[in-house]
């Protein structure tokens, strides 16, 4: 195994519990690019004069889970779930707007994990019902800054290296930014 590469979506958990199959090449770690502001001065043409960073680029992954029981409905949709005895016989979507927010483990096939402490859960049930494909659960998750102060927003750590904040009994964050780390 190759470290200098990442590639392939082995699982993916929210609140530490795994998301059932996603469609094939639906993963997109989307995002956006850094932003900044050129400054141009009349006297230098072609080229600005100074750059003023404005943000840093940004992930925002989406996609498409394809394996629709009513358990991975509420996980991804909320709502309720309805049970006959201790089998569960379906699921209603929620009445209100719900915010479902948490940590997300994007763990790799090629041994690293992508640890994101807090995204927003942006979801709904779209796909085609056809014989040739299948309803789905379309994801997008909207990465924001963790609640404690220091913590990036997200980090790409060996699977079987995890921080040790990264638990459930620490509140999934990351290790906070170090002095060294910052100016680097």
């Amino acid at each position: 195994m190759n470290k200098d590469f990442m590639y392939g979506i082995g699982a993916v958990k929210y609140k530490n519990k795994k998301v059932g199959y996603i469609a094939k090449n639906s993963f997109d770690m989307g995002g956006t690019k850094p932003e900044s502001a050129d400054i141009d001065a009349e006297q230098v043409p072609g080229a600005p004069v100074l750059v003023i960073p404005q943000s840093n680029g940004k992930i925002g992954p989406k996609f498409d889970m394809i394996q629709l029981n009513f358990e991975s409905l509420q996980q991804l949709l909320g709502g309720s779930l309805h049970k006959n005895g201790e089998k569960v016989t379906g699921w209603t979507a929620p009445r209100k707007i719900i915010v479902m927010e948490g940590p997300w483990e994007l763990e790799l096939v090629s041994g690293q994990s992508v640890l994101i402490p807090n995204a927003t859960l942006l979801s709904d049930l779209g796909g085609k019902l056809t014989l040739t494909e299948t309803a789905k659960i379309e994801v997008e998750l909207k990465v924001a800054a963790p609640v404690a102060d220091k913590v990036p927003p997200y980090g790409v750590f060996e699977s079987t290296e995890l921080p040790t904040e990264w638990s459930a009994d620490n509140g999934y964050l990351l290790p906070e930014e170090t002095a060294a780390a910052a100016g680097s």
